[in-house]
């Protein structure tokens, strides 16, 4: 849902700036970068909620606020109402972002976990090769609007799927108090575990790489390289490709470890993106085989991260398994908001080519790779001093 509700909207960010008169066509990214800010700040209510009354029931709600929030988004009639609307978007969507983390472990640890959410962010990564497709489609066929219609649909769906397939994995016996007290102590063991704030820190880093990507993509396919209406097919041919990833990551992981391929993906990050930012800067290829490189970059990019993100999010759960539901929500919502915080600069410095998003990437890249091999130095449950 998260995926679905963000790289739908990617091909009409034109057309809203047009349809909202804005008077900067960055300001356009918003529409992405508010509706994460959302799922960063719900996580922090949707985990404790789940840690009390169970993981199905929280993640239900949320998709009905996200439905509610789909409709007043279809109605908006200015930026600032579709950005409140995207916002209570996001805060819905946070409680199945974080509490199917939380969901997982309840049922397995370490490099298990590893492999099951590996096949989880399979599809995170292979929803955007039809997202923005579907987008575009539903906004030349009906308008902007209408993807917010789709989002119903497909909510609906899949609170129907959950509620019939999926059994509770929390135990009433294992559930704790919603009491402010009992949270705050559940979110200082979070951020006081030296383990658990390097993997965040990585997480951040590389969720930042994702959506730095996201809110220029758009831009830097249609203004820089010219991909015009095609923009979601060379989008898709990228995440299909990457999507492979998260087979290999689910196959190498119980016998590699998670810190080494997140470490080895990082490194790689930085070097390619180094190589292909010197071809850019230096202006060494023109159209169309800037797009092609841009599109091999872009797959590289996402493949490896298929090799960091599922890893570092078990790295940073595998301590707090007593307080799975309160540790996923401190966790996701530091890192996401954390991960805005970086993109969103990336994005707006778009100055007609792609130099800004490749710098980004490559600078927040080579800083996960320093902090991965720093987290080497630290036992399991160190706590910060």
């Amino acid at each position: 849902m998260v995926a679905f509700a963000t790289d739908a909207m990617l091909p009409s960010l034109a057309e809203i700036s047009s349809d909202l008169a804005l008077a900067n066509v960055n300001h356009a990214q918003l529409v992405i970068t508010v509706f994460v800010l959302g799922t960063g700040t719900g996580q922090l209510v949707t985990g404790p909620l789940s840690d009390s009354f169970g993981r199905k029931r929280v993640i239900c709600l949320g998709m009905v606020i996200f439905l509610f929030a789909s409709l007043w988004a279809f109605f908006a009639s200015s930026m600032t109402e579709l950005m409140i609307a995207r916002f209570v978007q996001g805060l819905g969507v946070s409680a199945p972002r974080t509490v199917t983390h939380a969901l997982v472990r309840d049922l397995y640890s370490g490099r298990q976990m590893a492999r099951i959410v590996s096949f989880a962010m399979m599809l995170f990564v292979l929803v955007p090769a039809v997202a923005p497709l579907i987008g575009q489609t539903i906004m030349l066929a009906l308008g902007w609007r209408y993807i917010f219609a789709a989002f119903q649909i497909v909510a609906v769906i899949a609170i129907a799927w959950l509620y019939f397939r999926q059994p509770e994995t929390l135990s009433p016996d294992k559930r704790r108090p919603f009491r402010p007290r009992e949270i705050m102590r559940a979110a200082q063991e979070v951020v006081t575990n030296r383990r658990v704030v390097i993997s965040m820190g990585s997480l951040s880093l590389g969720l930042a790489c994702i959506f730095a990507y996201l809110v220029s993509a758009q831009q830097v396919y249609v203004v820089w390289l010219k991909a015009g209406h095609d923009f979601p097919l060379y989008f898709a041919l990228t995440a299909v490709i990457a999507g492979s990833a998260s087979f290999l990551n689910a196959f190498l992981v119980v016998r590699v470890g998670m810190l080494w391929l997140s470490t080895i993906g990082f490194a790689a990050i930085f070097v390619l993106s180094l190589g292909f930012g010197f071809v850019v800067a230096l202006e060494l290829v023109g159209l169309p085989y800037l797009l092609w490189l841009f599109v091999a970059w872009s797959t590289a990019m996402f493949f490896l991260l298929g090799l960091c993100i599922a890893n570092l999010n078990a790295l940073a759960l595998e301590p707090m398994g007593h307080i799975a539901g309160m540790a996923s929500a401190v966790i996701g919502s530091i890192a996401t908001i954390v991960c805005i915080v970086l993109a969103f600069p990336v994005g707006q410095m778009f100055d007609g080519t792609g130099l800004p998003l490749v710098v980004g990437v490559a600078m927040c890249a080579g800083t996960a790779c320093l902090m991965n091999l720093l987290m080497r130095r630290h036992p399991l449950q160190s706590p910060v001093a």
